[in-house]
């Protein structure tokens, strides 16, 4: 007779389906702490200092500045909410940040060409002119993939990806074209013009984009888990051959999750020229890749964002103040702060959605392989 070539692996890989929530937050909490002990290790010998102390440094500069720590958890919210509904139907969206940047260059032409053409022009109407250029810009820059991608099936990933590069270099033409100093700078726009196109503040600078967080974020919430459109987007993400068979417009549901994410990313380009920086350059809106971190540990719900952006935030915070505070002469320290702790908690992911077993199967195959040789022989 013979021999049986066919040997089954010892262990398989299967998705874990079953883990409850109590065990999967256990997860991602031990995977934190093994993360802050392997920093700490590495500050010892490193940078020689205690690891106690170099988590207090953390805690330190994460709430050195309260109000800020909030803001920028409310913007990469924001742009994490921006990506979730093309994520939920896995059209991987990488593209948030070219959106927020076009957005954000419409609003600052609204807001430097406007008032010269029409001085008597009231704030509130430059405002919202600002909102709707910058709402339309956006939205132009998330179809084009969404349409590509639902009539002829091309990769959007590389396809936002690419998008978000095109933005750069747009904005990088009209900065230049616009400056008339030479310094390749926009600057403050109508910072001795009277602040036109400035939102007022709402008691400090910082207030407005949180507030418009958490309004976002419910919204978002209510959309996913409540709505038509909500389900459509998830039954799309399951399975598209399934959602064509109950007669839900694929093509449509790819295209209208996407003008969703253009109008969240359009605000929030409107927010960087009104409220927040006043200006456009390559820096506004890189949050985006950060916020697909964001997204994916939250498992692509709203609500658990707020958290995860806040986590992000402060480890990203607290890292940069240790730096500062043991008088190091670069970042390197931090950013390994950083990138240890993202990966553990990157990696305990696998065993939060997956689970390895032993195959039982592998002993019998391996048996019937030694029964065969004996019986050749």
């Amino acid at each position: 007779m013979s021999k049986i070539e066919r040997r089954e692996p010892l262990f398989h890989i299967v998705k874990n389906d079953a883990i409850s929530f109590g065990k999967s937050l256990g997860i991602r909490i031990i995977a934190i702490f093994a993360g802050l002990i392997v920093v700490g290790i590495l500050g010892m010998i490193l940078i020689g200092e205690n690891p106690f102390s170099i988590y207090s440094a953390m805690f330190d500069g994460a709430f050195i500045d309260v109000w800020t720590l909030l803001q920028n958890t409310a913007l990469l919210l924001m742009f994490g909410i921006a990506v979730i509904p093309a994520f939920q139907m896995k059209f991987w969206n990488l593209g948030a940040n070219g959106q927020v940047l076009v957005g954000c260059l419409a609003s600052i032409a609204c807001m430097k060409f406007l008032p010269v053409k029409f001085p008597q022009i009231q704030n509130w109407l430059l405002l919202l002119i600002m909102l709707v250029a910058s709402i339309i810009v956006s939205c132009i820059w998330s179809v084009v993939p969404a349409i590509f991608k639902a009539f002829f099936n091309t990769n959007e990933t590389l396809f936002t990806l690419m998008m978000n590069y095109i933005a750069l270099t747009t904005v990088d033409y009209f900065v230049f074209t616009w400056d008339k100093t030479g310094s390749g700078t926009l600057g403050i726009v109508n910072l001795l013009n009277g602040q036109k196109g400035w939102m007022p503040d709402l008691g400090n600078k910082y207030l407005l984009p949180i507030i418009i967080s958490i309004i976002m974020t419910a919204f978002m919430f209510v959309y996913m888990k409540f709505t038509k459109h909500g389900f459509e987007v998830a039954l799309v993400g399951e399975s598209v051959n399934t959602a064509k068979y109950v007669g839900i417009n694929v093509k449509k549901v790819i295209i209208r999750t996407l003008l969703l994410g253009g109008i969240f990313c359009g605000i929030l380009g409107f927010l960087y020229a009104s409220c927040l920086s006043h200006t456009v350059n390559q820096q506004i809106g890189g949050l985006g890749f950060t916020a697909i971190l964001v997204a994916w540990l939250a498992n692509f719900d709203s609500v658990a964002m707020l958290f995860t952006s806040f986590f992000v935030v402060f480890l990203e915070t607290g890292s940069k103040f240790i730096s500062t505070k043991f008088q190091l002469n670069s970042t390197d320290y931090s950013n390994i702060v950083v990138g240890i702790i993202f990966f553990f908690i990157i990696a305990c992911e696998f065993f939060i959605r997956f689970k390895i077993q032993i195959n039982h199967q592998h002993q019998k195959t391996e048996k019937s392989e030694i029964n065969a040789e004996k019986e050749g022989n």
